[in-house]
This record gives C-alpha cells, sequence and structure tokens, in this order.
C-alpha cells in the first residue's frame, strides 16, 4: 500500500473513530427508499428496540371513526383510505402502507421536544401513538402529508411507553408511489418538515439536518474504500446510504425486493448484541419492506427467521368491511404471500395519556 493510500485511510480511520465517540448509541432505527425504472419504488426500514417490541399486522377499512385519548380536546376523524398498519405492543402504528401506496415510517429520535399542550387549549391533541396512523388514513401523497402537517392544526402529545422508563420520542417518515419523501421532527417544540425526493435515507439521532450534514462529509470519502461500520445511528446512515445508491436498479419485482432487504441488512443490529455500559442498545426486531407500485407488504421477523409478504389488492377496503390481523406477536411463522391467513378481530385501542 503507498504513503498516500495508507495517510488517507488512516485519516479516515480517525475521523470516524470521532464520531462513533461523540455519538449516542440508543433506540435504533433505519428507513431507505430504493427507486428503480418505470415507478418503480420500495421503502424499507428496520425496527431497532432494546426490548421485544411485538408486532402485528393490521388492516384497517376506510370510513373507521378515529380518536386517540389526550383528554376533551382530542383530535377526531375518520379514515379516507384503507391501510396495513403495523402495531408496536398493539397500542400504537409504528409502520404501514395505505391504499393509495403512502408510506409511514416512525423511528426513534432522542432530541425530540412537543410542544406543551393543554387539555382545553384551543388546538386538539393527537397522541403519539396515532400519528403515523393519521397520516396514512388522511393522505395519498407526500405533499398532501406536508400541507396538512404543515399548518399545525393539532399537537402531537407523548409519553412514556406502558409498562417502561422510555419517554417517547419519535420522527416521522412519509413516502408515496412517486418516490416523493418527507421527515417531521419535533425539535425545540416546533416542527421541522424536511421535503424532498432526494432524502433516501434516514436513521434516528442525529436530528435530519445534521444527518445531511454528515452526508456531505461522507460524499468526500470513496465509499468501495472505506465505510463506517459500526451500529451507531451515524455510521447505519453513510452505509446505507452509499449501498442503496450501489445495488441493481431495476423495475424487476424480485431483485428490487431483494436488494432492499440486503441494504437494511447491512444496517441491522445483530440480534442480542450488548455493549458494556449501553444498557439501551437496540437490536434489530423485525424489516419490513413496501413496494409502492405493486402494492405489496413484505415483513420479516428476526426472532423466528420468517419473511413473508402481504397483497393489498386482495383486500376490500371499503367502508364496513372488517378489521383483519395477521400476528407475529407470539412467534408465529409464514411463508410467502399471506392475505388469506388475516382473521377478522376489534381494532386495538391507541395508547393516549395517563
Amino acid at each position: 500500500m503507498g504513503k498516500i493510500a495508507f495517510k488517507f485511510i488512516a485519516n479516515v480511520c480517525i475521523a470516524a473513530l470521532i464520531i462513533q465517540l461523540t455519538a449516542p448509541i440508543a433506540e435504533a432505527c433505519t428507513r431507505i427508499i430504493y427507486k428503480g425504472p418505470n415507478d418503480t419504488i420500495l421503502t424499507g426500514r428496520n425496527m431497532d428496540f432494546s426490548l421485544p417490541i411485538p408486532a402485528n399486522l393490521w388492516i384497517f377499512p376506510r370510513g373507521m371513526e378515529r380518536s386517540t385519548s389526550v383528554g376533551p380536546n382530542s383530535l377526531t376523524w375518520t379514515s379516507k383510505y384503507g391501510s396495513l398498519a403495523v402495531s408496536s405492543f398493539d397500542i400504537s402504528t409504528s409502520d404501514g402502507m395505505n391504499e393509495a401506496g403512502l408510506v409511514a415510517n416512525l423511528l426513534w429520535l432522542v432530541e425530540s421536544e412537543y410542544p406543551d399542550f393543554e387539555q382545553e387549549e384551543e388546538r386538539p391533541g393527537v397522541a403519539i401513538s396515532a400519528w403515523a396512523q393519521y397520516v396514512l388514513d388522511n393522505f395519498a401523497t407526500v405533499a398532501e402529508a406536508v400541507d396538512d402537517l404543515g399548518r399545525e392544526d393539532f399537537v402531537v402529545v407523548t409519553d412514556f411507553i406502558p409498562g417502561t422508563d422510555k419517554f417517547t420520542t419519535v420522527h416521522l417518515s412519509v413516502s408515496d408511489a412517486s418516490g416523493d419523501s418527507a421527515i417531521f421532527e419535533y425539535i425545540e417544540g416546533r416542527l421541522v418538515i424536511h421535503h424532498d425526493p432526494s432524502y433516501i435515507v434516514m436513521t434516528n439521532d442525529p436530528p435530519y439536518n445534521e444527518q445531511l450534514a454528515l452526508l456531505k462529509y461522507w460524499e468526500n470519502i470513496p465509499g468501495n474504500v472505506f465505510l463506517p461500520g459500526t451500529v451507531k445511528s451515524t455510521d447505519r446512515f453513510v452505509r446505507a446510504h452509499y449501498y442503496i445508491n450501489h445495488v441493481p436498479v431495476t423495475d424487476d419485482p424480485q431483485i428490487s425486493v431483494a436488494s432492499t432487504f440486503s441494504v437494511l441488512r447491512n444496517t441491522s443490529v445483530p440480534y442480542g448484541y450488548e455493549i458494556e455500559g449501553f444498557p439501551n442498545l437496540s437490536t434489530t426486531q423485525w424489516r419490513s419492506v413496501a413496494d409502492h407500485k405493486h402494492m405489496r407488504y413484505f415483513f420479516e421477523t428476526a426472532t423466528t427467521p420468517n419473511t413473508f409478504w402481504v397483497d393489498l389488492n386482495h383486500f376490500n377496503f371499503s367502508e364496513d368491511s372488517p378489521v383483519k390481523v395477521l400476528r407475529t406477536d407470539g412467534g408465529q411463522t409464514y411463508s410467502g404471500e399471506t392475505s388469506s391467513l388475516f382473521s377478522e378481530a376489534e381494532p386495538f385501542v391507541f395508547q393516549g395519556i395517563e
């Protein structure tokens, strides 16, 4: 190895070490968007959490009356679109895709600070457990979501996850069938919206404007020479951005899904991974890939080798159609297309505030 190449790699390693030592280790997730020819758009995400986070897949029809328990001034709405939603603990929607091809994902962001909420104030409140579901219920495109949420007609209200000491702090990503993308964050009590189709990768901390600045730094370092390899949010962001831009670009649905999953697995946290002194280190609990064009939702659990998919075209989302569920919270295993395995069920109740 030449002296110049050795010096380059040494400098990169020092810079990466500094980033690793200063970046926090906490709850973690990764979200990516794959873009191929002929309107091929896929959104993939890892759900990383420090505790087991039981997930079930729900089918919600149009016309559902929604409300969340944040007091007498709780926001209410009627769903315009049917959706497939992934629940966490059966108290919140953390991921999903609606019948218009809009995808919503919740990812952890420690720096989140939400506006103060008084139950008697003029603006209604919506529990953070239903924030993603509000988007899935009401919008067909990212632009519609940006326009509505940007008016700040309601207050997002958060609380502790029941039975834990974890105060819920998340940011919301939204993507659609056109490839548009937006990230919604509450920083110091104010809503910040990052809206651009080029925002195809996000992780957790730091806030998204700092993630973009980090990306600018790494653009000067060839990914085929060096990539940061730890499980930290900043490192996963860099790896995901490099790999999603270097996998095959195709409209073949099998290859595009496989490519997206391969990037997610590369940015996953090994199950049960531990570092002394970091009790809240997250590991990957499940993965999903939403195919906006073909309306298929792929799901993979980490604790039971389990990869399957759901074809949303097989469901009737019309009003008065039943709510259905496919459970994975008991270690169930599935294979192939699973729409016929959903069973009718009462919808879960969104967690409000105590």
